[in-house]
């Protein structure tokens, strides 16, 4: 189920979720491999015993990231599978889910756990969810939860399908969904967040619910957010 994706660096993805109005979505998670040995890993899918037994294979799961208030569902089966794993929300999470204790509310200065390794930025100012973005920089890695989306096009059917098209959700290119794109509340601060995401060396991009990117990541990601200059 784990993919290389670069060094210290794997994808997997696992099934789907359903999500507001009985829309279906492809999950899809990242886990580094930190100088210690830990394994951080970005928005959990399903813990699956296939899985379990690879992440194990490489090492002991040490940090359970939450990157937006959206991608939460299988957090609590992570806790309970890994009780010494340290648990990291996105600004917001902690009062949907006040039945996890979490070690901290994340911000633009990374844990030394892993700053040496693995940056990030807050895009704030949006009424649906704040997320989260973070650069691994030993692969040139940018992972993105839900403000970059590209599944398939026929993916979603009928009023689904017609809904999906017109947010952008299916679009032909990586795009920022129009429900998220509405619900910036400070645009000036939105923007000033993705200047800084646009100064990273990004080569690749891992969004949760598309196809990844491997090659001119940072172009994709600036082309995705032309619409907020």
């Amino acid at each position: 189920m784990l993919h290389p994706f670069g060094p210290e660096i794997w994808i997997a993805d696992g099934s789907d979720v359903t999500g507001a109005l009985g829309f279906r979505f492809p999950t899809r998670m990242a886990l580094v491999r930190l100088p210690d040995g830990g394994l951080w890993v970005w928005s959990p899918i399903a813990l699956t015993p296939a899985l379990r037994q690879e992440i194990e294979a490489l090492g002991p799961v040490a940090h359970l990231v939450a990157p937006n208030s959206l991608h939460h569902t299988f957090l609590a089966d992570w806790r309970d599978a890994y009780p010494s794993a340290l648990l990291h929300a996105a600004p917001g999470l902690r009062t949907a889910r006040a039945d996890i204790a979490f070690t901290d509310d994340l911000s633009n200065t990374p844990p030394a756990a892993w700053a040496a390794q693995i940056a990030q930025v807050v895009v704030p100012s949006n009424t649906l969810t704040t997320e989260m973005v973070f650069f691994h920089r030993p692969s040139g890695t940018v992972l993105v939860t839900d403000l970059i989306q590209q599944m398939a096009p026929d993916r979603f059917t009928g009023w689904r399908g017609i809904v999906a098209r017109l947010d952008l959700m299916v679009a032909s290119r990586p795009s920022v969904p129009r429900k998220f794109r509405m619900a910036f509340t400070d645009r000036p601060a939105a923007r000033a967040a993705i200047d800084r995401i646009l100064e990273w060396p990004a080569e690749k991009l891992v969004i949760a619910h598309g196809t990844p990117i491997t090659q001119d990541a940072r172009a994709v990601i600036a082309d995705a957010f032309g619409w907020l200059r």
